[in-house]
């Protein structure tokens, strides 16, 4: 039951924006740049972020070699290179709206492991710059073989070693609470633990309405229920890979990561961040432990997910190649484990685009939420903004 005052004053906005990840909060935040007068509302289902904007590996990601061949497989060199360019801008933007210091951020490359089976592809090393050069003030790939040796990993398996010049590494943790502090300094409001059962177009604006307690979840028949129902000016649906549960029509295929990190590991012999396996094995020194993840290629089916539980033969898999080919002369422990929910479609290109004349959505971040989330989220605003009425 709610109060005269409430109706009047707490449940009208002039945006309403669903999910409070990166992709969320940079909206919100956009959108307050460029109309500062405007009421904000972001909603987010968990006390926390439940897609993988708190639970990633901290890389900060323009792309390895192996994984841009392999997308130039797949896509054109021109769609290749506005989807590094994208995550180029995203990273920049990130660093100027909340500062390096304040997110650990640091860009001092990334290493790409090659094995026996990958060396043809150094061949294409030069073909893969030339194709960046136009969007890199340098060389995006050179080669790092005379730090093999130092690095320690097993030579069985790595045969080569590449480079990225301009990959950096952050703190996710420093990196949420800086924009989520970033968000409520510019009067955003932020509400968690909001089941927002269904989200409709009014032909004036957005109803989102949002479920009390055990009530239940299906589109309207909430309802009926002790919830309450926000409205606003425009809504924009970004939950990544939980969009479908409000726009069933989005096309967006869900995709868990697995991550582990060892305790302390004495001696180790590397710091900064790698991939191997055209990206989907991902590895960085932190604080003395090795922070390591991926494995999705190993069952795809298995990790097309909602589910943030852990699969005991990724997790295996993971250890096994942490003790073989990572750390093979290093004894370690694992201290801890989680996993992410990430969004993934037919092509590796964000979907940001209105649903109807009030309600837009930005979602499908690759794996990439980290490098490209900010300018998703300021295309998203820009957009919004050209279309209030």
């Amino acid at each position: 039951m709610l109060s005269y005052w409430e109706k009047q004053s707490l449940l009208h906005y002039d945006c309403i924006i669903l999910g409070s990840g990166i992709v969320g909060l940079s909206t919100a935040i956009s959108l307050k740049e460029k109309a500062p007068r405007k009421r904000i509302l972001v909603l987010e289902r968990g006390l926390l972020p439940t897609g993988a904007s708190t639970k990633n590996a901290g890389f900060a990601c323009i792309g390895s070699l192996t994984e841009i061949l392999d997308d130039l497989e797949h896509m054109t060199p021109e769609e290749v290179v506005a989807l590094v360019q994208l995550r180029r801008k995203g990273l920049q933007l990130l660093r100027s709206r909340i500062g390096d210091d304040r997110m650990q951020y640091r860009e001092n490359g990334s290493y790409e492991l090659i094995s026996e089976i990958e060396m043809p592809a150094l061949q294409r090393l030069d073909e893969v710059n030339a194709l960046l050069s136009g969007i890199l003030p340098g060389p995006a790939f050179s080669m790092a073989d005379e730090r093999l040796a130092s690095f320690g990993f097993n030579g069985t398996y790595v045969k080569s070693l590449v480079k990225n010049n301009y990959e950096g590494e952050l703190h996710t943790g420093m990196m949420m609470r800086t924009l989520i502090d970033v968000a409520i300094e510019r009067g955003i409001e932020i509400k968690t633990g909001c089941n927002v059962a269904w989200i409709d177009e009014t032909g004036k604006g957005a109803e989102v309405y949002v479920a009390s307690a055990g009530a239940r979840l299906e589109p309207h028949a909430a309802a009926n229920e002790a919830g309450i129902t926000f409205t606003a000016s425009q809504a924009a649906v970004c939950t990544n890979a939980f969009a479908q549960t409000l726009l069933p029509e989005v096309n967006v295929t869900p995709g868990r990561g697995q991550v582990l990190i060892t305790s302390a590991v004495k001696g180790l012999p590397f710091k900064g961040v790698f991939h191997f396996d055209k990206g989907y094995y991902y590895f960085r020194e932190l604080n003395g432990r090795v922070l390591f993840g991926g494995g999705r290629n190993m069952d795809v089916a298995g990790e097309t997910t909602t589910s943030i539980a852990l699969q005991e033969s990724i997790q295996q898999n993971l250890e096994e190649k942490l003790r073989t080919l990572i750390l093979p002369h290093h004894p370690f422990t694992i201290e801890d484990r989680w996993a992410g929910i990430m969004a993934f479609g037919p092509t590796k290109q964000p979907l940001v685009q209105p649903h109807s004349d009030h309600i837009f959505f930005a979602v499908r971040m690759g794996g990439m939420g980290v490098a490209i989330g900010s300018e998703i989220g300021r295309q998203l605003a820009a957009m919004m903004l050209q279309n209030a009425s």
